[in-house]
């Protein structure tokens, strides 16, 4: 069962929630991490204490993904924004061409970075809609190197609930919904993730690689900027963020004692049930995005009348209820209920739809 916290709500789209007893956990290794009398913020990143965390955390990312051996597992520096070029630069020959699909902001950050080392096609994108959906009916090249994808807009609260058949490898930017449920690892050549808002706190960057597709370009790369570095190195050619892995490796050790994905996936769709229901019956209320195509982790909506913006707003905070004001591009409301969102804090949300409405319809 997700732990109920004991702060306030917080449906912040990131850094986002963690699980209570990994903050407790994580707050006495600040500390004195494992009775060494050191701090994890200071213990060597060469010790056998941190060499254990970052075995742990490897093995765990790929007990609970399926990831075998075929793959490389690396905790990289830099955010999931460095691996829009990143890939590119490692899998993408100047003459090749990349198949992108457009669903969002960051995809179409993505897209602006691989054209620097190649040729993209924008095979689909959902754009002219302000992204209110996922593209259904697009063709991938047989002739792309990749498809790339983001498997979830947290800004816009879209997400792929199945990922397309292709005949090339998938890259996937997972960073907001990287291990919330079940996927086939073996459709993807590589999968990056963000830890700030499944996995971990802000500073550490997943990447999951096929290690056969490495080196294919023969274009020369700055030693940092190559991910056979890091897997040569096990991510310790520099000085790694040595917390941030250590909070991510308890993170999965909680998931995994949960159950795993097909766990968390059942948790996180009863979240998001409620909300969407309540979203749908509630007359002051309207969701912003196709039903089919709605985030299991980033729950966007509106007010019908645009002047209760400011006073729902306001009805959250008295609530104790925070981070729930809506991103720029969409307005309104969104509230993020990532792995370790506690169903009672989505009940306490709806609670003040509720009574909003009664107060104010």
């Amino acid at each position: 069962m997700v732990e109920t916290t004991i702060k306030k709500h917080n449906f912040s789209a990131g850094p986002a929630i963690l699980p209570q007893s990994v903050f407790e956990e994580a707050a006495q290794a600040v500390l004195d991490f494992n009775g060494s009398g050191l701090s994890i913020l200071e213990i060597s990143h060469r010790s056998k204490n941190f060499d254990a965390v970052a075995i742990e955390a490897e093995a765990l990312v790929r007990k609970i993904g399926g990831f075998d051996d075929s793959y490389a597992v690396l905790f990289l520096s830099g955010g999931a924004s460095s691996q829009f070029f990143m890939a590119p630069m490692n899998l993408l020959g100047e003459n090749e061409k990349a198949a992108y699909l457009d669903t969002g902001s960051w995809s179409s950050k993505a897209i602006k970075e691989a054209k620097l080392y190649g040729n993209v096609d924008v095979i689909a994108s959902s754009k002219a809609d302000n992204y209110t959906h996922i593209p259904k009916k697009f063709q991938v090249p047989d002739d792309a190197v990749y498809l790339h994808l983001t498997s979830n807009n947290t800004i816009f609260g879209t997400q792929y609930h199945e990922f397309p058949e292709t005949k090339v490898p998938i890259i996937a930017d997972m960073s907001s919904d990287m291990f919330s449920r079940p996927f086939d690892a073996n459709k993807f050549g590589l999968i990056y993730a963000g830890a700030q808002k499944n996995l971990g706190p802000a500073g550490v960057t997943l990447v999951i690689v096929k290690k056969d597709w490495l080196g294919r370009t023969g274009r020369k790369l700055p030693s940092m900027l190559d991910y056979r570095t890091h897997v040569d190195g096990g991510s310790m050619y520099n000085t790694p963020p040595v917390f941030p892995i250590y909070v991510l490796m308890l993170t999965l050790r909680w998931l995994k004692n949960l159950g795993g994905l097909t766990a968390i996936e059942k948790h996180n769709q009863a979240k998001a049930k409620i909300l969407y229901d309540e979203i749908d019956s509630n007359p002051l209320f309207k969701g912003t995005v196709a039903k089919e195509d709605r985030s299991l982790m980033n729950v966007c909506f509106l007010p019908v009348n645009p002047d209760h913006e400011a006073l729902f707003l306001d009805a959250c905070k008295k609530a104790e209820i925070s981070g729930v004001k809506g991103h720029r591009s969409v307005g309104g409301f969104r509230a993020s209920i990532y792995n370790a969102m506690p169903q009672d804090s989505v009940q306490l949300l709806v609670d003040v739809m509720q009574d909003f409405a009664v107060k104010h319809g």
